[in-house]
């Protein structure tokens, strides 16, 4: 089968994948942009199907957007094991045709359940975020390029949602948009949103052709080694098929992890630094560590992993709001001061000529895709510097709190736009997407950081993982539906500052909730480095764990050799 076709030869451990990281890359970058670009139109879309009460517009595409989260959490571990019996290239290449097919149904739907079948039906034939970071991990096998091929995918990914919202933005109404250069009477009147979509369908095609013709099979059982010689199986018998594809991921505009990986959605380099041990001896002098021992019978979800996947779960949806209301507020309509109808008593006293806060700034598809790309933009920055500055400065833990205290201050003032002036409005908008940008970028991974440094141990990591990715799937499914139906409710008063009031009482809960979690300065801690500032010698370290050796009463070894710390180097 040309799919699974083997190499010819064994890869080289000591040489970096570039071109297979790359073929991925270019499979990566595709599936955001596909994702991403309905951002700016969807409320408009159901807008122009007339799906009941016009109010609820913003219900209905909440509904649109978290489809698509909602098939792939259902599907994601049908694809895994599919991925361990057919390989992982044609799972891949099904996955791209998936995506495919969902874009052109959306593209030509009829009406908004055509439109909602299409994105479930993306998101349920589409299994690669899992998939290309199982073949990520196959495809590095020396511990040296693991940092730098794991930040490969999240720094794609945040490239892919740079370009999605602005191809949907700015290529979505091209009759209304590029006036004279499409017909009045064509098909893109008749399927105003079928452009962006085209445009989605040609990048994921050409990712689908060089995938197909130079993307080499990474699955262990379908490689040289396995149906060789016995010299090549024991080079690489550490090498084994791991369909593990539970991840999470806060937002759609934000790369999916597993936990068990060493990037958490960041491309800088993070690393786990005095990491203490216990090795027990027994009397015939035999030993194996405690921790190992001790998995099946210690409790993997304790106290403080369930309240860091909850921080996790409450982050997830607060933020998923943020991304599904932002694009709605900005095409609402403005309410200046002075209008007929009766409005709130709060949405009247602070009104002024520029607007108030019973309706929107205004702008067009165009205008906001471009605002979503300029937000992809400040969150790339942020990623790539202020982070590892924080992390560095301050610490995991103390970033974590930061973060969580002033994260309700990012929804809090997001209405307030309405009341600038014309000529401070875009600095207005930016400067409210930097304040979001700076708190949401560094809580996602010290979020999966710690949760990481909570589990009781590595055999562990499975299934908290699986925790969390099934924790935020669940809020990333009903945050979206949940805050179009508040924004509806603040059509309705004439006060749609209710919507984003609500996501920041949300983060204010969350804040109070991470103040009740108890900080381990006992376990591993994290260090974060950015690679731009990397010191090249990194890599060629090794990190330094303190084992304390514990023997057997019968062992013939003094208390005092008991008491005794053995350094030893790590991996």
């Amino acid at each position: 089968m040309v799919l699974t076709q083997q190499r010819t030869s064994t890869r080289d451990p000591n040489k970096f994948p570039a071109t297979q990281l790359f073929l991925l890359a270019l499979v990566r970058v595709a599936e955001p942009i596909a994702l991403t670009s309905i951002f700016p139109y969807a409320w408009k879309l159901v807008l122009q199907f007339h799906v009941g009460d016009p109010n609820n517009a913003s219900f209905f595409a909440g509904l649109l957007i978290s489809a698509f989260a909602l098939a792939e959490s259902i599907t994601g571990m049908y694809w895994g094991g599919l991925s361990d019996r057919l390989g992982r290239k044609p799972v891949l290449i099904m996955g791209c045709m998936g995506t495919i097919a969902s874009l052109l149904i959306v593209g030509f739907s009829l009406n908004f359940w055509m439109a909602l079948v299409g994105r479930f039906l993306g998101g349920a034939l589409n299994g690669n975020i899992g998939v290309i970071q199982t073949m990520v991990g196959e495809l590095v096998t020396n511990p040296k390029h693991e940092p730098k091929a794991y930040a490969v995918m999240p720094f794609v990914w945040s490239v892919g949602t740079i370009l999605g919202p602005c191809i949907g933005g700015y290529f979505a109404t091209p009759v209304q948009n590029f006036p004279g250069s499409f017909s009045e009477n064509g098909i893109f009147a008749k399927f105003p949103y079928l452009l962006p979509n085209l445009i989605c369908v040609a990048l994921m095609t050409i990712s689908i052709i060089a995938g197909y013709f130079c993307l080499e099979e990474t699955h262990p059982d379908m490689q040289p080694w396995s149906v060789r010689s016995e010299d090549c199986r024991q080079q690489y018998h550490h090498i084994r098929a791991d369909s593990s594809l539970m991840t999470t991921q806060p937002t759609d505009l934000t790369p999916a992890v597993n936990i068990t990986q060493e990037s958490y959605g960041t491309f800088n380099a993070v690393s786990e630094e005095a990491v203490e041990d216990e090795w027990n001896l027994g009397a015939d002098g035999t030993s194996r560590r405690s921790s190992v021992k001790s998995t099946s019978s210690q409790k993997i979800f304790t106290r403080r992993v369930v309240m860091l996947t909850v921080a996790l779960g409450i982050f997830t949806y607060h933020s998923m709001t943020f991304d599904h209301l932002l694009p709605i507020f900005c095409q609402d309509d403005r309410v200046p001061a002075g209008r007929e109808e009766v409005m709130s008593l709060l949405s009247a006293s602070t009104a002024n000529g520029s607007g108030s806060l019973a309706g929107g700034l205004g702008l067009s598809i165009k205008d906001v895709g471009v605002i979503m790309s300029i937000n992809g933009l400040i969150a790339l920055f942020v990623q790539a510097v202020i982070f590892p500055v924080m992390a560095s400065l301050l610490g995991i833990w103390k970033v974590f709190i930061l973060v969580s205290i002033l994260h309700p201050i990012s929804y809090f003032l997001v209405p307030f736009l309405t009341l600038l002036p014309p000529n401070l409005l875009y600095p207005g908008i930016y400067a409210c997407l930097a304040i979001r940008n700076c708190l949401s970028i560094l809580a996602y991974p010290v979020l999966l950081i710690l949760i990481k440094e909570a589990s009781p141990g590595p055999s562990c990591l499975g299934k908290i993982n699986g925790l969390a990715a099934s924790t935020g799937a669940a809020c990333r499914t009903i945050a979206s539906p949940i805050a179009g139906f508040l924004y509806g409710v603040g059509i309705q008063i004439d006060l749609v500052a209710i919507a984003w009031w609500a996501s920041s009482a949300v983060a204010v809960i969350g804040a109070i909730q991470a103040l009740m979690i108890q900080r381990d300065s006992s376990r591993a801690q994290h260090q974060v480095r950015s690679f731009l500032g990397e010191d090249p010698e990194h890599h060629g370290r090794r990190k330094m764990s303190v084992v304390r050796i514990r023997v057997g009463t019968d062992s013939g070894y003094v208390s005092e050799d008991e008491r005794t710390p053995l350094v030893h180097a790590g991996v």
